[in-house]
């Protein structure tokens, strides 16, 4: 009973998820994720990191092809930062993305780190299943994968009665 409920991703769906990354990195173009990658690592910048000192710079691509930018905003307490992903997404929201692309705005984050456990969850609410691109310290890209690879069986709003 136990071993039916045990799951994994088979080497079949991880193919296939490199096969879909591949595909939509190239559907995207290398000139317009390395515009994206350089955006977040110029975010990175504009971060307000004293107590840390880890800059984070985030910048979302939307389905139109629109690059928003996001970057941590710490305060003293720390559970109440702001992380780069969450104010890059954010302030897409705050554009009228939502009203102009739908609630599934994110076609892909680049940023300064991985994304923690609360930012991948966020996108989540926002995306199906988006690149995730993770920069060097050089702000070059380092890894290109997926929301899906990074949080597998993900509750979002799909998950909820009548969504």
């Amino acid at each position: 009973m136990i071993q039916d409920a045990i799951w994994t991703p088979s080497d079949n769906d991880l193919h296939a998820e490199k096969t879909r990354i591949a595909t939509e990195a190239g559907v995207i173009g290398q000139e317009k994720l390395e515009v994206l990658a350089r955006a977040a690592f110029a975010a990175k910048d504009r971060t307000y990191s004293p107590y840390s000192h880890f800059p984070v710079g985030a910048a979302v691509l939307d389905t139109k092809g629109t690059i928003h930018t996001g970057q941590n905003i710490e305060v003293a307490t720390y559970s109440e930062a702001a992380h780069a992903e969450e104010q890059a997404i954010k302030n897409a929201v705050s554009t009228g993305v939502i009203a102009s692309q739908g609630r599934m705005f994110v076609r892909a984050i680049a940023a300064t780190a991985a994304p923690c456990g609360r930012c991948r969850q966020i996108i989540a609410e926002f995306s199906d299943n988006p690149l995730v691109i993770i920069l060097d310290t050089n702000g070059n890209i380092q890894t290109i994968t997926s929301l899906v690879i990074f949080l597998p069986l993900a509750f979002s709003p799909k998950d909820l009665p009548g969504q």
